[in-house]
């Protein structure tokens, strides 16, 4: 290999950067779902399904995370980022692997897997060292599938004191096993889920200590259980659209972090967050609440108090802990109880 790119003349700087968290949690006291024979449970993160139970456990929401980047001049690069979690054994699985062509100063053409621009913090989700909590609310970020294959387009410009990017993109996700569905909601059935004809658009505006991010996605959904085709209401698929807002407001010491979404799909799905933070130095204390709300008499309906600490005792590591009460107010869709949770951990980059 290393002879044909002599002879090709096909150097490439190559960057390679990386993050890891090492987090413990517990579960302190819940109810489980006796109907689902679900034992006292915190379900922390609904993608991974990184669940605690009621002893202590290192493995479902640590992580170790490696980033390469190769920069091919005239403006091509190549991104890929191998994760390793230990909620799934610690088995490295490429979560990114995209291109991207800097058309100029402005317009930027990416294609290959990405993460799914849903939410604010998706594009960091994995990097713990990024934001305040242990982990972003569990009540928002909770959709099934996070990853997509296709094509976008970034812009970014300042426009007079404001700062602008925005982001078209279009593609696709077959999870030909997916995990919360699966383990979850489908009684440990194989569960194929696809996301299809995706199309969505992001804008984040921004400006001194205000930044807002607005998001609309469509896209077609179809799903197999143990191989059998899903319908819904004789068809089988269904369109879905997800919309969403986050508003934060950096007021130097004080800090508020608000995020809401809604997935139209058959039914309403609702959720919000709302964080408030303090800087002490090293120390910021927080406490935060978030909800998701089906909008269906017996849907699915939860919602999470939390309040924690997060300590930046190194330039590239921060100490936290957080405690977690959740409300499950389902029954029918009961994901996995009333619980309380404690967690703490390191979360570094480097």
């Amino acid at each position: 290999m290393s002879s044909m790119l002599a002879c090709t003349g096909a150097y490439a700087e190559v960057n390679l950067s990386g993050f890891a968290s090492i987090n413990a949690g517990k579960v302190l006291s819940g109810d489980g779902v006796p109907q689902f024979d679900v034992p006292p449970t915190f379900l922390a993160d609904y993608p991974i399904v990184s669940a605690y139970k009621e002893e202590w456990d290192f493995d479902p929401e640590s992580l170790f995370g490696v980033q390469i980047s190769a920069d091919l001049s005239h403006g091509i690069s190549a991104t890929a980022q191998v994760v390793a979690r230990g909620a799934n054994e610690w088995d490295p699985e490429f979560e990114w692997a995209y291109i991207s062509y800097e058309l100029n100063d402005e317009f930027t053409i990416q294609a290959g897997k990405k993460r799914l621009p849903l939410f604010y913090y998706s594009d960091f989700y994995d990097v713990g060292y990024a934001y305040v909590w242990m982990r972003a609310p569990a009540d928002n970020y909770t959709w099934q599938i996070f990853n997509y294959t296709g094509l976008n387009v970034l812009y970014s410009k300042d426009i007079g004191d404001w700062s602008v990017v925005a982001n078209l993109y279009t593609g696709k996700e077959d999870d030909k096993d997916n995990k919360l569905l699966g383990d979850f909601f489908f009684g440990g059935s194989e569960t194929r889920e696809i996301w299809k004809d995706i199309f969505g658009g992001v804008i984040n505006l921004s400006k001194d200590w205000f930044e807002a991010r607005f998001t609309i996605m469509e896209y077609t959904n179809e799903r197999y259980i143990d191989g059998e085709r899903v319908m819904w209401d004789g068809k089988d698929h269904r369109d879905g659209t997800f919309y969403g807002g986050a508003f934060n407001f950096d007021l130097g010491d004080w800090f508020v972090l608000t995020e809401m979404s809604r997935l139209d799909l058959d039914d309403n799905y609702d959720t919000r967050m709302v964080t408030f933070g303090y800087r002490l130095n090293e120390l910021t204390p927080f406490i935060a609440y978030s909800e998701f709300d089906q909008d269906e008499d017996g849907g699915e309906e939860h919602n999470t108090t939390s309040i924690g600490l997060r300590w930046d005792f190194h330039s590239s590591a921060v100490f936290k802990v957080q405690y977690d009460k959740i409300e499950d107010k389902s029954f029918d869709l009961a994901v996995a109880g009333d619980s309380r949770a404690l967690s703490f951990g390191v979360d570094v980059v480097f």
